[in-house]
């Protein structure tokens, strides 16, 4: 790959882009689409020296807290032969022409970034070397780079970066620069501390929320109460009245009252009268939904058939049968939706703690028929994304809003509007059949899947499978020699879209707990029939005796407890985690520990790699202990933390990790952790009740 002084743009474009940064030398590094799919998309990063040796990192990524501003900047610290103490990561403005298609989710941006950064890094170096050398008039070859400085060799002389910035940005960028040896790197693999952890401890950070602008108008939206509905009529007078409305606007979502203050917006919706028009959708429930999705389930279409399953299951000396359940989701992030924009007659900006920076622009574009290089779009820290902020329709409302009354606007979703404006994770029901041999062992696995689609919102699914829906379910890993799996779609008015871990989050409960019951009545110990079943899938065992070995899998746990295991691959990571478990006497679950083990391939930063799989346990216990997003007459019951749980800190357990590196292709490590921690509670629930815990969430499930 060729790194350049721009992404496709001429010398003189070149030195303008330098000029945003100021004086010193800035490197362009495209990074196109590899081999790893990404629904995401492309990915660049800009690498800036200042002349005061200061080394900027503007990423194209958005941070949501998986730690990808210090991973990229540690791998150009590393290759620039930067000092750690001299480098900073900020975001990237949207820009699709310079940096391609931005979006962040899958878990890609290490893995797709990674190649590309390095080569930015090495040659942003070689730059430094070549203005050294000719500073000197000594040969290139003479000269090394070490900690922010280039060196003579022969005679010592050393000239800090910040001084050969300047020049530097004068000179040609090497089309294939040298990279380092992986055994000299300083940075890459080893522990760092995050370049954003004091900003956000101290408060100085800037979330969505914090987005300032002169003139600023807040709105709050009201909603149709049933998913699916719409508006029949409204009267905004009593709104219009409230001090501070400066005024009530319909917009596709809904109607919006605009105001001074989020107080006097809260307050103006709250008076306004508004007539619904539920459609046909006012007498939709949770129990509608499951009888619909059950009389689905048996017409899927077909996404994997190994064998003949059916004819297998029917010969085979034991069968078993099961129906598994998953909900509807929030993603809850704990900064609720919100987006700020200003719309002139010549441009829009916009201030948002989004996921997709692209779609935003072309959201913007299509609403004020604005060109993209009339649109900016300012990235700020997100305070989760989980995949709900690759979603525009916060940032619709605000677009709509400043186009219509004129001045910026900030759309500010309460957790209540959050919980209501849809977006979940996918409800599934899932029937299972397994054939048994006579020593116990599978001889047949069928898993008919019925499920809300994320993939139809991009149009007809291909084959009538969702690959995300099926993901998980139709890669399962176990030697079985005669699997079939259908997938089956409803048609509901309820939006979904990824959710941590997107299908990986159901299937790995329902193939983990399928699994162990299968082990247990084949008479197996739950691990050893892993071990037997994944024979040739290396990582996969790994990980899975890793985390085993350090629970103390067949030792003596305290009374009353028990372990449940579970191993899982997604996103390019292999991931297996055993949770010791107990039960109170009223059947209320504790989790004490979680031990996880994790092979993401090779390592940037093994600290982020821990902090990512206890996030994604904490997300995943909570939403398998409690999370659940259910409906009557056509509306989510859950409205806040009350009745949507999520483990509050004395609830916690204790968390092992365990990095397996096994020096293969990088994997994600944002989602991964997520998917095993259902499966493993659930397991060890199965272990002391010997009850198969078939519907989640656990604490509702009896």
């Amino acid at each position: 790959m060729t790194v350049t002084g721009g992404t496709g743009i001429g010398r003189r474009e070149f030195l303008e882009i330098t000029g945003a940064f100021g004086a010193g030398l800035l490197l362009a590094c495209r990074v196109g689409r590899h081999e790893v799919p990404r629904a995401a998309g492309d990915v660049n990063a800009w690498v800036h020296i200042g002349t005061d040796g200061t080394v900027t990192i503007a990423v194209s990524e958005s941070e949501m807290g998986q730690g990808t501003m210090t991973a990229f900047a540690m791998i150009v610290a590393d290759e620039l032969e930067a000092d750690w103490q001299t480098v900073r990561a900020v975001h990237a403005l949207a820009d699709e022409r310079k940096y391609g298609r931005q979006s962040t989710g899958g878990s890609t941006s290490i893995r797709v970034g990674y190649p590309s950064i390095r080569k930015a890094g090495a040659a942003a170096r070689e730059l430094l070397i070549a203005a050294a050398a000719a500073q000197w008039a000594v040969p290139v070859g003479e000269c090394v780079a070490e900690l922010g400085s280039v060196i003579h060799t022969p005679t010592s002389r050393r000239a800090d970066y910040g001084s050969l910035a300047e020049a530097a940005s004068q000179l040609e960028p090497p089309s294939d620069p040298t990279l380092k040896d992986p055994s000299a790197f300083r940075y890459i693999g080893k522990p760092i501390k995050r370049l954003d952890t004091f900003e956000k401890v101290t408060g100085k950070t800037v979330f969505g929320l914090d987005a300032k602008t002169s003139e600023l108008l807040i709105a709050q939206v009201a909603r149709p109460p049933v998913l699916g509905g719409g508006l029949t009529s409204f009267d905004a007078s009593a709104a219009k009245a409230v001090p501070g409305v400066v005024d009530v606007v319909e917009i596709p979502h809904g109607i919006a009252v605009v105001a001074d203050t989020f107080w006097a917006a809260h307050k103006g919706r709250q008076a306004l009268t508004v007539t619904w028009d539920a459609k046909q959708w006012g007498d939709l429930s949770s129990a509608g939904i499951t009888r619909m999705l059950r009389d689905l389930a048996a017409k899927g279409a077909v996404a994997r058939n190994d064998g003949d399953a059916a004819k297998a299951a029917a010969a085979a000396a034991k069968r078993l049968e099961a129906v598994y359940e998953t909900p509807y989701l929030a993603h809850a992030t704990m900064e609720p939706m919100n987006c700020t924009a200003d719309v002139r007659p010549d441009r829009c900006e916009i201030w948002v703690a989004t996921q997709a920076q692209t779609s935003t622009v072309q959201t913007a574009a299509r609403i004020t028929g604005l060109s993209a290089e009339q649109i900016t779009v300012h990235t700020l820290f997100l305070g989760g994304g989980f995949g709900r902020r690759s979603q525009t329709d916060f940032v619709e409302d605000a677009v709509h809003l400043s186009k219509t009354v004129g001045r910026p606007v900030k759309v500010v979703y309460t957790r209540e509007d959050d919980m209501h404006a849809g977006y979940y994770r996918p409800v599934t029901y899932n029937e299972l059949v397994g054939g048994l041999d006579a020593n116990g062992w599978p001889v047949a696995w069928i898993h008919r899947i019925a499920g809300a689609s994320i993939a139809e919102q991009f149009g007809p699914l291909r084959d009538g499978i969702d690959q995300m829906g099926v993901e998980g379910a139709a890669n399962l890993p176990y030697g079985i020699p005669n699997v079939h799996v259908t997938y089956a779609k409803p048609d509901l008015p309820i939006t979904t879209w990824f959710w941590r871990s997107v299908g990986s989050s159901q299937n790995a409960y329902i193939t983990e707990c399928f699994l162990d019951e299968l082990a247990r009545a084949g008479g197996h110990d739950p691990l050893a029939y892993r071990q037997q079943l994944l024979r040739g899938h290396d990582r996969h065992l790994h990980v899975l005796e890793t985390a085993a070995e350090k629970a103390g899998w067949g030792g003596n746990l305290a009374e009353g407890h028990a372990l449940g295991i579970a191993v899982h691959e997604c996103f390019g990571s292999f991931v297996s985690q055993a949770a010791e478990v107990s039960l109170a006497d009223d059947g209320s679950v504790r989790v004490h520990r979680v031990v996880c083990a994790v092979d993401c391939g090779q390592l940037i930063n093994p600290d982020t790699i821990a902090a990512q799989m206890q996030s994604g346990i904490m997300y995943g216990l909570s939403a398998a202990l409690w999370g659940e997003i259910t409906l009557e007459k056509g509306s989510p019951v859950q409205t806040n933390f009350h009745n949507y749980r999520i483990v509050r800190m004395r609830e916690a357990p204790r968390i092992e990790t365990h990095i397996v590196n096994s020096g293969d292709a990088f994997g994600g490590i944002g989602e991964p952790g997520t998917a095993p921690i259902a499966p493993a509670v659930c397991n060890a629930i199965f272990a002391l009740t010997g009850k198969p815990v078939r519907k989640l969430p656990i604490q509702m499930a009896g």
